[in-house]
């Protein structure tokens, strides 16, 4: 067994995962269009997080000085742009619009589409069931951050994915980290935090494929969790966020033939 962990063996990551306390709270999130009927049916019952308060997810999104859109446009842009049917167009940055602002607004966006597809399965997935945060019996992740878990740690996948949504909501609900007020620039340190970001999610799609897909599919929901899981391999595949030949681990299979087929 491969165990993802910080500084140790050939498939090591520096990023290991971190962990705060966060409290659940059965809250409508409202999914992009191709999380249809089935899904929106049952966003009303889901345990799942308290989404970020970054001005990103709330409405209108004054614009930085020199960028003409605001984030509620791009939002609005990415929208339209699924709407079309092409999520290899709908991962590409506006033309003349800041990239940075464009993997802020896409970052809310998927830990939302995460939140609400885990939120599906959570009673199927608990400490007893998944006392260990896999994705197949090869790859374990384990959790580290800066605060609370300084040393790789091992824990159960709810809790895991518990504190992994706390940390990803801490950093959006973080002005330093995602400034939203007009003229901020991000700060040089944020193309790295959006990685790491966007690995860290991944874990929660693979251990969902690797350990519930029966679940996903007794619910009929493998059509929206496979858009979904397609939309953020392109998103990434589309702005090179992808690091290292293991980054995919258990689903390299699967994400190969998406990438082939768009």
């Amino acid at each position: 067994m491969s165990t993802l962990s910080a500084g140790t063996g050939t498939l090591s990551h520096s990023d290991s995962t971190k962990t705060i306390k966060a409290r659940h709270h059965y809250l409508p999130i409202e999914p992009p269009s191709y999380l249809s009927t089935a899904v929106r049916g049952l966003k009303g019952s889901l345990h799942v997080l308290t989404p970020p308060s970054n001005a990103r997810t709330k409405g209108p999104f004054k614009p930085r000085s020199s960028r003409g859109t605001t984030s509620y446009q791009l939002r609005k842009f990415a929208e339209e742009t699924l709407g079309s049917g092409s999520l290899r167009k709908a991962v590409k940055l506006p033309e003349g619009e800041d990239v940075n602002e464009w993997l802020a607004v896409n970052v809310v966006d998927f830990y939302n589409q995460i939140n609400l597809l885990y939120g599906s399965i959570t009673e199927f997935c608990s400490p007893q069931s998944c006392p260990e945060m896999k994705a197949t019996d090869e790859f374990e992740y384990l959790w580290q951050d800066s605060e609370n878990y300084k040393r790789p740690t091992k824990m159960s996948a709810p809790e895991y994915i518990e504190h992994l949504m706390a940390w990803v909501q801490g950093n959006i609900d973080n002005e330093q980290m995602f400034p939203s007020r007009t003229g901020v620039p991000f700060p040089k340190t944020f193309p790295a935090l959006i990685r790491q970001m966007f690995k860290r999610l991944y874990r929660v799609y693979a251990h969902i494929y690797c350990h519930h897909y029966h679940v996903i599919l007794k619910l009929g929901l493998e059509p929206h969790l496979n858009t979904s899981f397609k939309h953020y391999v392109l998103f990434i595949d589309e702005h090179t966020l992808a690091s290292g030949k293991d980054f995919w681990g258990p689903l390299g299979d699967l994400v190969e033939s998406m990438l082939k087929s768009d």
